[in-house]
Order: C-alpha cells, then sequence, then structure tokens
C-alpha cells in the first residue's frame, strides 16, 4: 500500500490511475461504484441486494455502467454489426428479427462490460487501491475459481478521499493521509444458502 500513503486527494487517485490504466476515468467509476456499496470494512461482494434480488457484484458493476455505452450512434453502429453477422438466423419478419437482435445486442454489450468491469478492477489492484479475493464454497474444480466469487476491499485512507468513510478520523496533511485504523462495527455474514441462491439467479461467473 505503499503508492497509496502519499494520496491528498481524488486528483492524486486520477493521477495514479492514469499512470496504470488505459481507461482511467473508467476505472475512476468503478472505484466510486465499489466504494459506495462498501461496509464500513470496505469490502464490497460477493453479491449486491437490491430489494428481493440478489446479483453478482460484478453484474451489478455492469448494470450501473450501461448508460456508457447506450449514446444513439454507437449502439447503431453495434446493431448494425449484430445484424450483419446473425444475417443467416434473420426470418425476415420484422417483429421476430428485432426480438432476435434485440436480445443479442443486449448480451454482446453485457459481455463487453463484465470484460471492462475485470479490467478495471486489475488495474485498481495493480494501482492498490483495491484488494481482491474470492468468497464462497471450495469446490473440486479445474478452475481454482469454481464455486466462488470476487470480494473488492477498498482501503480506509482511500475511502476517505471518496468521501465514503461514515466515520473518517484521517486528516490530510503535506505528507498525505496518516495511517489510522477506522472504528468498525459487527459486518453481516453472507449466508450460504444466498452463495448458491445468487449463483443460480445470475449466471455470473467469479
Amino acid at each position: 500500500m505503499e503508492r497509496i500513503a502519499h494520496l491528498q486527494s481524488v486528483g492524486g487517485i486520477l493521477s495514479v490511475l492514469a499512470k496504470i490504466s488505459r481507461r482511467p476515468r473508467y476505472a475512476f467509476l468503478v472505484l466510486q461504484l465499489v466504494a459506495e456499496i462498501a461496509d464500513d470494512q470496505g469490502h464490497s461482494g460477493p453479491f449486491v441486494r437490491r430489494g428481493n434480488t440478489v446479483v453478482l457484484l460484478r453484474d451489478w458493476l455492469c448494470s450501473q455502467l450501461l448508460p456508457l455505452s447506450e449514446q444513439n450512434v454507437r449502439r447503431a453502429a453495434l446493431r448494425a454489426r449484430v445484424a450483419e453477422s446473425l444475417a443467416d438466423r434473420l426470418t425476415g419478419d420484422p417483429q421476430l428479427d428485432a426480438i432476435t437482435l434485440d436480445a443479442a445486442v443486449e448480451e454482446h454489450v453485457r459481455s463487453a462490460g463484465r470484460t471492462n468491469v475485470s479490467r478495471a478492477i486489475s488495474d485498481l489492484v495493480r494501482a492498490e487501491l483495491v484488494s481482491r479475493h474470492y468468497a464462497g464454497f471450495a469446490t473440486n474444480h479445474c478452475n481454482r475459481g469454481g464455486g466462488r466469487n470476487a470480494v473488492y476491499v477498498v482501503p480506509y485512507a482511500v475511502r476517505c478521499l471518496l468521501g465514503r468513510a461514515g466515520q473518517c478520523s484521517n486528516q490530510v496533511t503535506e505528507m498525505g493521509l496518516k495511517a489510522a485504523t477506522p472504528i468498525r462495527t459487527d459486518r453481516s455474514a453472507v449466508l450460504q444458502g444466498e452463495l448458491f441462491g445468487a449463483r443460480t439467479s445470475s449466471n455470473g461467473q467469479p
């Protein structure tokens, strides 16, 4: 965490990301969203509950960032490319073809979104602005991450700079943020039953 020890402002975070990420502004948006739903220990995920719905954190991040891909010109160009790739599956019926194209475009956008979020998180981890571990059942799976889902942790000092630490006692000085331990409260654990329930409903990957 040496890199963040001398950060003094949000501008410092952007400066760090500009050196590490090809899309620093996008990575910063992801950081803000992760910090927004973090608990008092800075943990976000592996699932996000919204009302009666539980979704994987990465899928929630994708849904929050979808407006960035909804510009009319870009979406029209994407739709044209998808229509060309699906030419052999189109029936000539405008209504049926519209349903097919809408579903294909939506899937393409969400797939690209998941990839973009994963890259942004990797940039944030390299910048030491976020750490990452996995939660869930350990399963006999060829993929070491199989059956588990990512949890992202935003350091206390970073949450202070973002204004997301509810009880921030740190003071910004010429030397940057002094190290401090946040006041912590009990964190509700995700029940194991919810791990399987959300995984089944979201069909997401770690």
